[in-house]
C-alpha cells in the first residue's frame, strides 16, 4: 500500500485526484492500493508529515499562505525520500524551476490533467522511488561489508607487524602448507 498526501486549497481538486487515484493499477494490470490523505490547508498537511510517512506528495502551486514550491520545500526537510508532484493551473516559469531546482519535483502537472497523466506519473515516480531505495539499501549493505572487510585487513596487518610472515603461508599441490627450510 502507497502512503499519498495531497494538498489543494480547492476541494473540487481534491475529489478530482481522490477520483483519479482509486483506479490506479501496475502494469501488470492490478489494482494498486492507495491511501490518500487530502488536506485544503498546507500548515495542516505539514503536521500530517510529521506523524505519518508518505510515499508521495501532490501539491498545488498557487495557494493561499504558502505557495506549491515552498511547501514541498517544508515537506522535504521532513520526509526527503517521498517523491514530490506539483500541479498548477498557470504557466508560471519561474514557479517551475522554482519546483524544479528548490523542491525537487519529480513531475510538474498542468491543470486540468489529461486522462491518464496523474496516474501515469504516480506510477512512474513510485517504481523510481522503490529503486533508488533499492539501491540506497544495496549500498549501505556494501559500505558495512567494506568495513568488515577493512576490520579483517587491519587484523591481519597487526597479526603481521607482531609475527612477520605469518600471514604468508605457502599452500602445496595438495592443501599442504609448505614450510621455508
Amino acid at each position: 500500500m502507497f502512503h499519498i498526501l495531497a494538498v489543494d486549497d480547492e476541494q473540487g481538486i481534491l475529489n478530482a485526484l481522490r477520483r483519479n487515484l482509486s483506479n490506479v493499477v501496475d502494469d501488470e494490470g492490478r489494482k494498486v492500493e492507495i491511501e490518500l490523505d487530502c488536506f485544503l490547508d498546507p500548515f495542516e498537511a505539514l503536521q500530517a508529515a510529521d506523524v505519518k510517512h508518505y510515499d508521495a506528495v501532490i501539491s498545488d502551486y498557487r495557494m493561499p499562505n504558502m505557495n506549491g514550491v515552498e511547501f514541498l520545500m517544508f515537506f522535504r526537510t521532513k520526509q526527503p525520500d517521498a517523491v514530490r508532484m506539483i500541479l498548477s493551473g498557470h504557466t508560471d516559469i519561474e514557479g517551475i524551476l522554482g519546483a524544479i531546482n528548490d523542491a525537487q519535483i519529480f513531475r510538474y502537472i498542468s491543470k486540468p490533467w489529461p486522462e491518464g497523466e496523474l496516474t501515469h506519473a504516480l506510477r512512474q515516480s513510485l517504481a523510481t522511488r522503490r529503486l533508488t531505495l533499492e539501491n540506497q539499501r544495496l549500498a549501505d549493505m556494501v559500505r558495512a561489508e567494506q568495513a568488515r572487510v577493512s576490520t579483517h585487513e587491519k587484523i591481519l596487518a597487526r597479526l603481521e607487524a607482531e609475527s612477520p610472515g605469518i600471514t604468508k603461508v605457502k599452500w602445496g599441490p595438495n592443501g599442504e602448507v609448505l614450510l621455508d627450510e
